[in-house]
């Protein structure tokens, strides 16, 4: 199925389903503009992993183990609320599969637990009482579900998409969407096996104005956006922001306790300081555009610890929100299509030592190539085997402003043609080039001026639409 017949198809259903598919009532940038303007949340881990004193759960642990018998999603806003957050992001599915929502797609769900409840409506509703935003965490990874690293079937994407149409249809507005699990070295699911496109513009289909994340910042350069809406920081994997240069909208996440879910010695250790929250977080980062998402797991009877509680209102003591708002620049559409690039042929002018071409399209932004020094117009091209579509070629230096001037060539029936020519459109290492759709089965880059130790960590090329 063509891209252009699915989003025909696309369509269809989301009329068989009442789904409203108007526009979205604000640009791109204005959404962004809106989710770093709300600058903290709360994070919630919720789920299999609460009883287990694993972050990771046992896929197949029995339903009746999740039994919060106290469970309170009130007192969880009124915490977030004690901290002057303004919305709450609750995991709904783990990299388990357990749902927390009155899903269809399986029986692993809060509804045929020891409660049987709908954990996220009663969130929602107690997030509406209090005009608090909703924010989603959603696992593409499920291992209950067996959507697993290269055995993807077509029914695998179907129970994905169906999982968010529930989401995004039962309850009410949704400000954003952080998926988890797509094309993270540890889960091994590519954008091609789950085709990123397609998910993304199945959500925006249902609520144009939900902002799609995906937490890939282990991956992807700070300086471009790759496949999310906003630029992701998971800082507990290891990933922190670049407070100096940061210029993306971006989102920065962090635990307020040691771990994601909750562990039965939680009660009796401190929380990180709630001051370092504030002065080592939460406030550089607002400055930067970016908004801060604290973690505080909720226990086993579904309450948040007084600890965590108390620490949450002593950050509401020392941060009161009411700090300037910082104004966005203008960042364009992400990258959302698949890179066509990834493990072609690459050739080009002579390399330096063992750096050569191929490292530009190996999918790997730590390794490059480096063109020998002696060569003063370097040039290097990607095969791509036959005639495709295209119309977009991202260039990842090693370095910010190594290439100054240079041309982009398409290969149409043997000829090139150039797509672009000048001056770099930005001396940051991302440099985006967008143009009018090509049938082409090369792409060149030329280079007329750049630094003497110019090195290409990636050269993507996709055909958006």
């Amino acid at each position: 199925m063509t891209k252009i017949t699915f989003k025909l198809f696309l369509g269809l259903i989301m009329l068989c389903f009442g789904v409203k598919t108007s526009e979205a009532a604000k640009s791109l940038h204005e959404l962004q503009q809106d989710f770093v303007d709300l600058k903290f949340g709360l994070f919630i881990h919720f789920g299999m992993g609460t009883y287990l004193d694993n972050d990771w759960a046992d896929p197949d642990a029995p339903l009746s183990l999740f039994n919060p018998v106290k469970l309170d999603c009130n007192q969880w806003v009124e915490g977030a609320k004690s901290a002057n957050m303004s919305f709450v992001c609750m995991s709904v599915k783990h990299h388990n599969g357990f749902c927390l929502w009155d899903t269809e797609t399986t029986d692993y769900n809060s509804m045929n637990s020891g409660i049987s409840r709908d954990v996220v409506k009663e969130l929602t509703d107690a997030l509406a009482k209090n005009d608090m935003k909703v924010m989603f965490h959603f696992s593409i990874l499920d291992l209950h579900e067996k959507i697993l690293p290269n055995k993807i079937e077509p029914y695998h994407v179907d129970i994905i998409k169906n999982q968010l149409r529930e989401l995004l249809t039962a309850y009410g507005p949704v400000t954003a969407l952080m998926i988890d699990g797509w094309d993270a070295p540890w889960s091994r699911i590519s954008y091609d096996d789950i085709p990123f496109d397609e998910i993304y513009d199945f959500c925006k289909s249902i609520q144009p104005d939900c902002l799609v994340m995906d937490l890939n910042g282990a991956k992807y350069p700070a300086e471009g956006l790759f496949y999310s809406d906003i630029k992701t920081y998971e800082q507990g994997a290891g990933q922190k922001i670049k407070k100096e240069t940061s210029f993306l909208p971006s989102m920065a996440c962090y635990q307020l306790q040691d771990t994601w879910f909750w562990k039965s010695y939680f009660p009796n250790k401190d929380t990180k300081s709630p001051a370092a929250m504030v002065n080592d977080n939460l406030i550089p980062m607002n400055k930067v555009g970016c908004t801060f998402i604290l973690n505080a797991a909720p226990n086993r009877d579904g309450l948040i610890d007084d600890n965590a509680l108390a620490a949450l209102k002593q950050i509401g003591k020392i941060w009161k929100n009411d700090g300037q708002q910082v104004k966005i620049a203008l960042t364009g559409a992400p990258i959302t299509a698949s890179n066509i690039a990834k493990g072609c042929h690459a050739t080009g002018s002579w390399s330096d030592d063992m750096n050569i071409h191929d490292l530009v399209t190996d999918d790997n932004f730590r390794t490059a190539w480096y063109s020998n020094p002696s060569v003063k117009k370097p040039w290097i091209a990607i095969e791509l085997g036959e005639s495709q579509e295209l119309n977009a070629v991202v260039i990842t230096e090693v370095k910010d402003g190594q290439l100054r001037r240079y041309n982009i060539e398409c290969r149409i029936n043997g000829k090139w043609h150039k797509v672009f020519d000048g001056t770099a459109p930005t001396n940051r290492r991302v440099k985006l080039h967008r143009f009018d759709r090509q049938y082409a089965d090369a792409v060149r880059i030329n280079v007329d001026e750049a630094d003497a130790d110019l090195a290409i960590a990636q050269i993507g090329i996709y055909n958006e639409f």
